[in-house]
């Protein structure tokens, strides 16, 4: 039965938080299963939980699907070789300005004078008009960059065979984009050499040169390639000189030698950033994974494709020195990276940009990130190690929220005092132990249809039952039989004198109810292997905790013993129960040592009943001879002396052996009747589902019956 606690609200309440009985209900059954605390976490965070009004999580498998399922909707939703048709039509778009501005009848400022005949003055004017038209457009801007473009394209245009007439008037250019290759690269390269007539003609292909120079340079080096495109000439010869020495760097690694990487940090390490790599392989890796996202966009795009976009991308470059360091970089990188590519298979039909594929790899390359780091989980990751910034980006904030309750799972069952960390293993408290033992018993009366609150009735008149004015401080899972005046004098020894008395749960006492009718009770589990089959011993299991929670509560002078057996047998602790497994390395039932064992425990108490309740699947196929354990299958005639002999042993002693058999097998059968030929006990042949209303029934009223008697 669930108690709640009702509070004002002031706003800090978290009406959608896990809830640890919630919690501890979802991981039970996985726990009773497998007897593994961690994998019973570990499967829980694994599969979620629906909580009450929207408290549960979402597990990380449906966290998989649904980052699955982000792959799947950009993978069938865009074109990825629209990105090469999209360059080529900006370039073309750039062509047409040109062409446009070429054969337009008036032009703005100082232009109209290339066309316009005149005197010595005004041919003066026209060679000057055109020198700065060769060098700079008129509506340039003045920085540092565009300066040092401003003297390269001077001087590029005053070299070749169209000279000073590939400036000086409007036939010269249309004959020279006439004469443009037909490919987008070669087109590029020559434009580099071109001053063009149009002020928005030269800023759109200085704009495109400046996008595709970067997204190679954020190839490699993200921090310089943000401001790659405002360099003055001077960082730009530094940039060059830094890549030439990094390359020597790494030609050492491949060789074996040792690289001079402090030496090469003193002197560029102000150019990675605010947070530069502390040794050349962090290095390596840190552009590597870089430039794993231009590899998997070539790796993505058909054989045709990759080598046109890669020749437009080193098209860009009229600086050959620096497309030279930046291919042997890359090169390097290439062979020193141990990052496998990824490639994708795009569907859709939605057009992109180079900036947008670019934007697309990172996207699924961190959805794959994100998915190999949640597949690990368990498997020797934590979910510390998943990406939570990643997660959101991806997922959203509610993705990032899930990932945070799941990390809260143990913190809050810690919280409730169900679990406990001891070093590094996880561990069941007492509380958690009295709620698993509750839960079962719980279980087992919801089949059994029986009341509310405990499950069965309990007479407190008559024969048998009598109520002691001893009185003890609640413990969870006692009945509410609250000693009032006791309860609020403790609230005031704590508090002290004064009004009002604040009271709290450690300061109730209850009744102690005395059952005079004392039973001693042997529970013995068939441990071997085929218990394990069907949810057998997950049920006995179930029975074990179910059973200890009902006496503590109703019959707290009756004792109950644990034993497991299988080639031998070993007394158990409570404590054990949820992590018990079956399958011992050495096959066997050993019923006779497991009776052996049964017999001297309850050889201590001589008062009230004493009994022993065996749940087994089998025949005995083991027994003890001479302290070590014989196994033979089928059954040795030795094996079922010895175990007939320790039942007659008990019914001597006036032990009383009830027998729940899970499987009807024949041989068992006719030994199981053989027992209670014997002893007189009884015999119930049950399923996994039904195991504990037998047992708990039986145990109740076998109680009644002694009362009665």
């Amino acid at each position: 039965m669930k108690s709640y606690r009702y509070s004002s609200w002031d706003g800090s309440q978290d009406p959608f938080a896990m809830d640890a009985d919630d919690l501890m209900d979802a991981m039970s059954d996985e726990l009773m299963q497998h007897g593994d605390l961690e994998r019973a976490m570990q499967n829980l965070m694994r599969r979620g939980m629906q909580g009450n009004m929207g408290s549960g999580f979402e597990g990380l498998r449906e966290m998989l699907e649904r980052l699955k399922q982000q792959n799947r909707e950009r993978l069938e939703r865009y074109n990825l070789a629209s990105m090469i048709d999209e360059l080529k039509q900006r370039l073309e778009d750039i062509l047409q300005t040109e062409r446009d501005a070429l054969q337009s009848p008036q032009q703005p400022g100082q232009q109209g004078a290339l066309d316009q005949p005149g005197d010595a003055s005004g041919d003066e004017t026209g060679d000057e008009v055109g020198t700065e038209t060769a060098g700079m457009p008129s509506g340039q801007n003045d920085s540092p960059r565009a300066r040092g473009q401003q003297g390269q394209r001077g001087q590029q245009g005053q070299q070749g065979q169209q000279g000073g007439q590939q400036g000086g008037d409007r036939q010269s250019r249309e004959q020279f984009l006439d004469a443009l290759p037909d490919d987008f690269a070669g087109q590029v390269k020559a434009l580099n050499q071109y001053a063009f007539f149009s002020p928005e003609a030269q800023q759109a292909f200085d704009e495109l040169m400046d996008m595709l120079k970067q997204q190679a340079m954020n190839n490699m080096f993200r921090e310089m390639a943000q401001r790659f495109a405002d360099m003055t000439p001077e960082e730009l010869q530094r940039l060059k000189e830094m890549m030439a020495d990094l390359n020597q760097m790494l030609d050492q690694q491949v060789w074996g030698e040792e690289p001079d990487f402090e030496g090469f940090m003193d002197k560029y390490g102000d150019m990675f950033g605010p947070n530069p790599p502390q040794s050349l392989e962090e290095l390596v890796q840190q552009m590597a994974s870089q430039m794993s996202q231009m590899q998997s966009l070539f790796d993505s795009l058909p054989e045709e494709l990759r080598q046109e976009l890669q020749e437009m991308m080193s098209s860009a470059f009229n600086d050959e020195e620096l497309a030279a360091e930046l291919a042997e970089l890359q090169a390097n990188l290439d062979f020193l990276s141990s990052d496998e590519r990824q490639s994708y298979e795009f569907s859709g039909e939605e057009a992109v940009s180079l900036g947008q594929a670019m934007r697309l790899m990172d996207e699924l390359q961190k959805v794959d990130q994100l998915r190999e780091q949640l597949e690990n989980v368990g498997r020797g990751g934590t979910l510390e190690d998943v990406d939570a910034e990643a997660l959101e980006q991806i997922l959203g904030p509610e993705g990032r929220q899930e990932l945070e309750k799941l990390r809260e799972l143990e913190r809050r069952l810690e919280e409730a005092g169900y679990l406990r960390r001891k070093g590094d293993r996880l561990e069941l408290t007492a509380k958690g132990m009295r709620k698993l033992g509750m839960k079962a018993l719980q279980e087992i009366f919801n089949h059994m249809q029986i009341g509310r609150s405990g499950g069965h009735r309990t007479d407190r008149h008559g024969v048998g039952i009598e109520s002691r004015h001893e009185t003890k401080l609640y413990e969870f899972g006692d009945h509410f039989n609250l000693d009032l005046q006791q309860s609020v004098m403790n609230a005031v020894r704590r508090n002290g004198a004064g009004t009002p008395v604040r009271m709290q749960q450690d300061d109730f006492e209850v009744y102690q109810v005395e059952n005079l009718n004392q039973c001693s009770t042997v529970l013995m589990i068939d441990q071997s292997r085929s218990m394990g089959l069907n949810g057998c011993f997950e049920a006995a299991k179930k029975v074990g905790l179910a059973l200890h929670s009902l006496i503590r509560m109703q019959y707290p002078r009756d004792e109950l013993h644990l034993i497991g057996f299988s080639e031998l047998a070993h007394e158990l602790r409570y404590e054990d129960i949820p992590t018990l497994s079956w399958g011992s390395y050495y096959p066997g039932t050993n019923m006779h040592h497991a009776l052996m064992i049964a017999r001297r425990l309850l050889s201590k108490n001589r008062y009230g009943q004493r009994q022993v309740l065996m749940i087994t699947d089998g025949e005995p196929t083991a027994h003890l001879e001479q302290g070590m354990p014989y196994f033979n299958y089928p059954p040795s005639w030795r094996t079922i002396e010895q175990t007939l002999m320790e039942v007659k042993r008990c019914t001597k002693e006036g032990i009383v052996i009830n027998t729940f058999m899970m499987e009807q097998d024949p041989y068992l059968m006719r030994f199981v009747q053989e027992i209670t030929k014997i002893n007189r006990g009884r015999a119930f042949f049950s399923s996994p589902r039904h195991l504990g209303e037998y047992i708990v029934t039986d145990y109740i009223n076998n109680k009644r019956r002694r009362r009665i008697a």
